[in-house]
């Protein structure tokens, strides 16, 4: 079996010591990830092991670790130079990493492999090179409480922002301690500003970005924020959000305290596994009224890149080329309720929940949206947006003036 390295190994590996290759020309590869620790045991093993039984000249040493620790480590890994030869990454990390020379160009190793790029559904690219592609995709769709929007007199489930508000306030005046909407807005971990914020603007096909510049003074981004007001003011989001995780979101949730959250869909077995009986299905994200065009839909990857210490990258991209293969990523996604990085790759609903079926609808119909991928220090900006946000819903700034510093802010960070 492939084996499998502590959080402890992970800390002390890296290609910057052995070269990996055994006198018989063996290459051993190390592949640092956070994905066999969220997989059911064993699975992402077996994948590994029959890349390995096909390519009998390269061993895998796995490092897998959960994602906090896995990114606490490629970080000082990137800044050391001391990656594993491949590396599982988040799409927020591959600006930072590759300014760092951490982390290689792909586009030259695909090129030098004659691999056919127009198969991947998608590629992280800075200045027209590739530095990460994404291998499994997990989409943000809107989860709506069944039950409690039949309580308050909700037939449909919301599709515009009109609609959302309004559905958010008889739910709310429904009664006991139950609101419309949660809204995770703590500045220790931002990620709501992406997922639960800018989400409103992706949907509505808007972009926060002009010409690779911020653009957070445009209209579409002061509707977006003022929408968000609109349902503070309105007394419709769960009390806390300002110190609230994304966890916490998916708890009340759970409990059946809020009617409406946008979250991921690996949430969807933890939820049913939590609270069984919960009644509850997924949708697109409301849009602008008014608004025909495809909708934006947040999204997260497992992302994959290479180091560019590695000696071995030639290898190293075989193992990529693998797990992006149309059967291995089709296998990949399946494992992890995720949808493939390889636009060929169908996964495999069969004995899956249907709420992932109709996920899967809601993404082909619409377009992977989240521009933080790819910036220079996208947690900052966040954070920056956070704390401007903050001042908007507690009455302390107003939209215009809070746009305006966030602006400000973030183009002293991407020049």
């Amino acid at each position: 079996m492939t084996a499998i390295a502590t959080v402890a190994s992970l800390a002390a590996c890296g290609s910057g010591g052995s070269d990996g290759a055994a006198a018989d020309g063996t290459v051993t590869l190390e592949f640092a990830q956070w994905w066999g620790a969220e997989l059911p045991a064993g699975n992402f093993e077996k994948l590994i092991d029959d890349f390995t039984a096909q390519n009998p000249n390269i061993k895998v040493k796995l490092l897998s670790a959960p994602y906090a620790s896995t990114k606490q480590q490629l970080v000082t890994g990137a800044a050391s130079k001391t990656l594993p030869d491949v590396v599982g990454l988040d799409g927020a990390w591959v600006n930072d990493f590759a300014k760092q020379g951490a982390i290689t160009d792909l586009s030259k190793l695909m090129t030098d492999a004659k691999y056919d790029a127009g198969q991947l559904a998608s590629q992280v690219q800075l200045e027209g090179k590739t530095y990460m592609i994404p291998v499994v995709n997990f989409v943000y769709p809107l989860f709506v409480n069944k039950d409690l929007l039949a309580k308050a007199g909700v037939t449909a489930v919301p599709s515009t922002r009109t609609e959302f508000l309004d559905a958010a306030k008889k739910i709310s005046a429904s009664g006991g301690d139950v609101k419309g909407w949660a809204l995770p807005l703590d500045t220790a971990v931002p990620n709501g500003v992406q997922n639960d914020v800018m989400s409103w603007l992706w949907a509505s096909g808007g972009s926060m970005l002009q010409d690779g510049k911020p653009n957070l003074t445009s209209a579409p981004v002061k509707s977006t924020v003022e929408f968000v007001k609109s349902l503070n003011d309105a007394g419709v989001i769960a009390p806390g959000s300002l110190t609230m995780k994304e966890q916490d979101k998916v708890e009340k949730f759970t409990n059946g305290q809020v009617g409406m959250m946008i979250d991921s869909l690996a949430h969807i077995n933890l939820i049913k596994k939590n609270k069984p009986g919960l009644k509850f299905e997924v949708a697109a994200l409301p849009a602008e009224d008014g608004y025909t065009g495809k909708r934006g839909i947040p999204y997260a990857s497992w992302g994959i890149g290479i180091s560019n210490s590695t000696k071995h990258k030639a290898e190293a991209f075989k193992l990529v080329s693998y797990l992006m293969s149309q059967e291995t990523n089709a296998k990949l996604s399946t494992m992890a309720n995720g949808f493939p990085g390889n636009k060929n790759a169908k996964p495999d609903f069969s004995d899956s929940d249907p709420l992932f079926k109709t996920a899967f609808d809601i993404y082909q119909q619409g377009y992977p949206a989240n521009e933080f991928v790819g910036l220079p220090k996208s947690e900052d900006l966040m954070r920056s947006f956070d704390e401007q946000l903050q001042l908007v819903l507690t009455g302390k700034t107003g939209v215009d003036d809070a746009l305006a510093k966030s602006q400000e802010s973030w183009t002293s960070v991407i020049q």
